[in-house]
């Protein structure tokens, strides 16, 4: 057989991918698993996005697309940008990517050479990392503790700025904390930034509408508008509007770093799903209480989960301010023997036994950049959550 190319070499599996399909494997064997594995909305799709999609089947809009996107999605995500984030785009500063996830990718292989540094705050969304593997950057951590809310702190951001440096990641709301940066932290940032022109700034806003206690998002490019010509605005449908499987992703940013995007995702996948971007578009537009009673009820979830896990021994978790994650701390959890005979020596040990003998699906802290830590995710109902809190109570009570 033929070689596989050295850069599989350089890529590792998602580690909530192989959570996500270990405890399918469980429940495919009629055992009771709860997932909370998963990053996923468990609302449906709002029905006007659903009878758009259907009505431009049924109007023929189902050839090809244009590369870019639909000029309907596009004007949509300019109004998006200017009503949620004071940020005007031209349409030529804008692109429709088949998800989130497909910007970052077009950006960093238009951008990244053999050896750039691609600068990212840990805790961090684990595609980051090997997306720059793939496009032949570096990825560069930058450690945010818990003790700080896992923000990024300004000193540490520029004591990791290198001549090599080609971005800067931001994701706040963040995956898989939860943590958000106020306005003036978010300043402080930027302020970093300003001092470094060579870098790209990207900021990963997916969770923008995901926030609780009457916190207020900001995006850097609205903090310091000086920063706008560097920076690329990633967006999407699938965390704000339950739309994961839709596959839209969106971004605004400078004309020439869209055109190479753009010409890198023709090299891919070319155009994105017409009937999709239809129902995109109808969800950005249309009634917006829709989200707001949706980030009400994950509020909601969110406190009943820091309940629950803080009240479980050796646990101690930080309440975040937005997305649908919390990060707990293990620590004094490790060290210790499961009630079926697993050391637990680290947090994939943890995560691994509580599977195996609870049938609760959780990542670890470890491929996200930081132990000892679990990503527990709270986007599903709340007799799952109880249930789930209530066998991690028993699990850690039951260690010795």
């Amino acid at each position: 057989m033929p070689a596989l190319a050295e850069r599989l070499n350089r890529v590792s599996i998602s580690a909530s991918v192989i959570m996500t399909i270990k405890a399918r494997e469980l429940a495919a064997q009629g055992i009771k698993v709860v997932s909370l594995a998963s990053g996923e909305p468990d609302f449906p799709t709002p029905p006007h996005a659903i009878e758009a999609a259907h009505q431009a089947a049924l109007a023929g809009e189902t050839k090809y697309p244009p590369q870019d996107g639909t000029k309907r999605l596009k004007e949509a995500v300019q109004r998006k940008f200017k009503r949620d984030n004071n940020l005007d785009y031209a349409l030529d500063e804008i692109m429709i990517t088949n998800g989130g996830k497909q910007s970052i990718f077009n950006a960093f292989m238009a951008t990244i050479d053999s050896g750039d540094e691609v600068l990212i705050p840990a805790p961090f969304w684990i595609s980051y990392a090997e997306m720059a593997k793939v496009a032949g950057g570096v990825p560069v951590t930058i450690n945010c503790p818990q003790n700080n809310g896992f923000k990024l702190r300004p000193e540490d951001l520029d004591a990791a700025i290198t001549p090599k440096t080609k971005w800067v990641m931001i994701n706040f709301p963040n995956n898989p904390t939860g943590a958000a940066c106020s306005r003036a932290e978010m300043q402080a940032i930027a302020a970093v930034l300003m001092k470094h022109p060579h870098v790209w700034v990207m900021t990963d806003d997916m969770y923008e509408h995901l926030i609780y206690d009457g916190f207020e998002f900001c995006t850097i490019a609205d903090v310091e508008p000086r920063l706008k010509d560097r920076t690329l605005t990633v967006n999407g449908a699938s965390k704000t509007y339950a739309m994961t499987g839709w596959r839209i992703g969106f971004c605004g940013g400078p004309k020439a770093l869209i055109k190479g995007m753009m010409n890198m995702q023709g090299q891919a996948t070319a155009g994105v799903s017409t009937i999709s971007q239809a129902a995109v578009a109808a969800a950005l537009d249309g009634p917006q209480e829709i989200v707001r009673e949706r980030a009400e009820e994950y509020r909601q979830r969110r406190d009943l989960v820091v309940e629950m896990l803080n009240a479980a021994p050796g646990i101690s978790c930080h309440k975040p301010e937005g997305a649908f994650y919390v990060f707990p701390n293990i620590s004094g959890c490790i060290g210790k023997t499961s009630k079926g005979g697993r050391k637990i020596e680290t947090d994939t040990d943890f995560a691994m036994a509580l599977l195996e003998e609870k049938y609760v699906a959780t990542v670890q802290g470890t491929a996200y950049g930081m132990s000892p830590y679990l990503r527990i995710s709270y986007a599903t109902n709340t007799e799952n959550l109880r249930e789930a809190c209530g066998r991690i109570q028993d699990f850690c009570r039951e260690l010795s």
